[in-house]
């Protein structure tokens, strides 16, 4: 990961998972936070899954990004889909607008993260790094031995 927008894309993902965690921590033991989860069960699995996904979308692995983008359109999709019909009609009320925002931000991330990492693929196919292409890449400056150069093979008498 040698973008700046990686490592933003990384970072959001995990702050966003962090939030997550903690409102699905807090709507078990019965407090309010800033959301609530339609389903725990399903919400402390895909926590799990998405932590996972994370660690590899680091790591650049395509899988990792879709089963992630797959996991959160799944979980996401239709309740944000409704809520967005429901607010197009005027019947949502105002307290489960920061429920809509966080769904929003499910579904946005996996998005960027799918398309970083492919964008990404023909950087890791081919990589270039200006520092040390100019040593490794230029055969026209390479020195020609010829049967005097020193080959560094002394003997110690």
């Amino acid at each position: 990961m040698k973008n700046f927008s990686s490592w933003l894309i990384a970072m959001f993902a995990f702050m966003f998972w962090g939030a997550r965690l903690i409102g699905t921590t807090m709507t078990s033991l019965g407090n309010d936070f800033l959301f609530e989860p339609t389903n725990i069960t399903m919400e402390v699995a895909l926590l799990f899954i998405t932590f996972i996904c994370i660690c590899f979308i680091i790591k650049r692995r395509l899988w990792a990004s879709l089963i992630y983008l797959v996991g959160h359109f799944i979980y996401y999709g239709p309740s944000f889909f409704n809520d967005i019909m429901a607010i197009a009609q005027g019947t949502l009320p105002i307290d489960s607008y920061m429920g809509v925002l966080f769904e929003f931000v499910g579904l946005i991330l996996p998005l960027a993260a799918v398309f970083d990492v492919l964008l990404d693929k023909n950087r890791k196919a081919h990589p270039t790094d200006k520092k040390t292409d100019w040593f490794y890449k230029n055969e026209q400056f390479d020195r020609q031995l010829d049967e005097r150069a020193d080959k560094n093979n002394y003997r110690t008498l």
